[in-house]
């Protein structure tokens, strides 16, 4: 039987907000348009707008109001990032009309922005791999960071980012003991994250869940993958994560015997 895959975001964003514990890590994420744009960039300044389908992180750009440090006197604009390009714009409408011409009639998402923790002024975040276990329960079996690319605002490889322990990247933020505390609380999220989201979708055997941890430690969901790449996991120091990576892949058929 074929290993289940969701392509929505959308979809999966609405099927991990009708689990009570869950819905405190998902960041207020709608469908993407003016009014949701207004008001989401009035409540939280920086916002990011990604297709409802893609990956690699295609797509992904960010809003957010600037202003000229150096002119006090200038009026605010509107900052719309893509890539490593940036584009300003003296109205949120003005953007808007850009922005919808490139949209077309895709769907696309509006999400609060996460404001995340950096590593050597490069913003990262942490992918979680959480696999049917060969007993046929959920396990979160390994982490690994992910650093942006420099001037990028995505963190994603394909993207030109890169890797990273997450105990190099957390270990200048974090005691030993918030680190082991929220190590638990993401181990816990992510079989919680794959059992919900198998409720609906019974064929689903792993996921990799994309998590931000903001400026206050809290921990927040950026996306849900349902096909994650399990390569960056061989460039641990402990072989044994990938180890037993691959053999829960083995047993679930995403790699052969």
């Amino acid at each position: 039987m074929a290993i289940q895959r969701i392509a929505s975001k959308w979809e999966k964003t609405i099927i991990l907000k009708q689990r009570e514990m869950i819905r405190p890590y998902i960041p207020d994420t709608r469908k993407y348009d003016f009014e949701h744009l207004k008001e989401m960039v009035g409540i939280y300044g920086l916002v990011y707008v990604k297709p409802d389908h893609g990956t690699y992180g295609n797509g992904v750009m960010s809003i957010e109001p600037w202003k000229d440090d150096f002119d006090p006197e200038s009026p605010i604009q509107y900052k719309l990032r893509f890539g490593i390009q940036s584009e300003l714009y003296p109205t949120l409408e003005e953007l808007h009309a850009t922005l919808s011409s490139r949209i077309g009639k895709k769907i696309f998402l509006i999400q609060k922005g996460i404001h995340l923790l950096t590593y050597r002024r490069r913003k990262f975040d942490i992918r979680a791999l959480v696999q049917k276990t060969p007993k046929k329960t959920w396990e979160t079996t390994g982490f690994i960071g992910r650093i942006a690319a420099q001037q990028k605002i995505i963190t994603n490889y394909h993207g030109g980012g890169s890797i990273a322990p997450i105990e190099e990247l957390l270990g200048p933020h974090l005691e030993p003991k918030e680190f082991a505390k929220i190590y638990k609380e993401m181990k816990s999220l992510g079989i919680h994250v794959a059992a919900q989201l198998a409720r609906r979708f019974p064929n689903l055997k792993e996921i990799g869940l994309d998590i931000a941890i903001d400026e206050q430690h809290q921990i927040w969901i950026l996306e849900v993958n349902t096909l994650p790449a399990l390569f960056p996991f061989k460039s641990l120091e402990n072989k044994d994560i990938y180890k037993k990576i691959h053999r829960y892949a083995v047993s679930y058929g995403r790699f052969k015997k």
